[in-house]
């Protein structure tokens, strides 16, 4: 038996410092301020009726939620959000599975290989958005394109003079084309970072055990790349779901606007282009609603994986 006076004293609860907290407390204020004043200001313009007038001076009405009453009643929007969507899911996805065997073949070739295969990577990453576009508005000309050239010298001759920007469907497949050609750089490169932290020594032991290509590859390599995986999958989500300049880009050379408008290009329609600024900040908090509600089970699974 132990004596009272040699029992353990009750262990004393560290403050916490308050120096780490300090050291970010300027970054977070600007943080606030710089993203916070914008959503509460399109909150506000969302429960007023802000237009043309309203641009010259004269004070906007209060509407309630008169806006998104109006806009959520409105067919059209439901069948661009249903749009932005799919298209979101498709390219996020065709994205990452084209990046991820990009790193692969960076991981299996030579230096001198691989090297080159990051400069193309860099360059296609670097290029301007606006030149890409343009780029891809030649190569799918309907007159002139080299696609059609190409397709029709294969002896698929319906592509001559086929218009790809005129209707939705291959509108969409040009547009895809134009976004995972400028988003897969970014995906390969960080997972093929990923990548080059795998131990070599579980790979030799892998090896060893008679483990085939693909087994090493479900069982070592993607779950060992798998927080960079979610990562890179939830930022191109984000990233697809704000697309608006290049289908606005392609859709000035002579797309139907109504079906191919995705959720950044229904907005500037409705401020822009009606003078509707209520209903467009109505649309635009509906969008970051939805972008929080499409991320959310990546970020569980991130915030689980730091748990353990």
């Amino acid at each position: 038996m132990t004596s009272p006076s040699s029992a353990p004293a009750p262990t004393r609860r560290r403050r916490p410092e308050p120096a780490p907290y300090a050291l970010i407390l300027g970054a977070s204020v600007v943080l606030l301020a710089g993203l916070g004043y914008p959503v509460f200001w399109q909150i506000v313009t969302s429960l007023q009726t802000y237009g043309l007038a309203q641009q010259f001076g004269q004070p906007p009405a209060f509407a309630g939620l008169d806006n998104y009453a109006r806009i959520f009643s409105d067919p059209s929007l439901w069948s661009v959000v249903a749009r932005s969507i799919v298209f979101c899911l498709v390219n996020a996805l065709l994205t990452v599975a084209l990046g991820l065997a990009c790193a692969l073949l960076m991981r299996a070739v030579s230096a001198a290989v691989r090297i080159t295969i990051q400069i193309c990577l860099l360059l296609a990453w670097a290029m301007p958005m606006v030149a890409a576009v343009t780029v891809f508005r030649w190569l799918f000309d309907y007159r002139s394109g080299v696609v059609n050239w190409a397709l029709a010298s294969l002896g698929l001759h319906r592509f001559q003079g086929f218009s790809w920007l005129s209707q939705p469907l291959t509108f969409f497949l040009v547009a895809t084309c134009i976004i995972v050609w400028m988003s897969v750089p970014f995906v390969a490169m960080s997972l093929y970072a990923g990548l080059t932290q795998v131990p070599g020594e579980v790979l030799e032991a892998a090896e060893i055990d008679g483990a085939s290509s693909s087994q090493v590859l479900r069982h070592i390599l993607l779950p060992m790349v798998r927080p960079v995986l979610s990562i890179v999958l939830l930022l191109q989500i984000i990233w697809d779901l704000r697309v608006f300049a290049q289908i606005r880009l392609l859709q000035d050379a002579g797309a139907p606007v109504s079906e191919t408008n995705l959720l950044g290009n229904f907005i500037y329609e409705l401020g822009v282009g009606r003078q509707d600024f209520g209903a467009a900040a109505a649309v635009s908090l509906f969008v970051l609603v939805l972008t929080v509600v499409l991320s959310s089970p990546y970020v569980r699974s991130l915030l689980k994986e730091d748990d353990q």
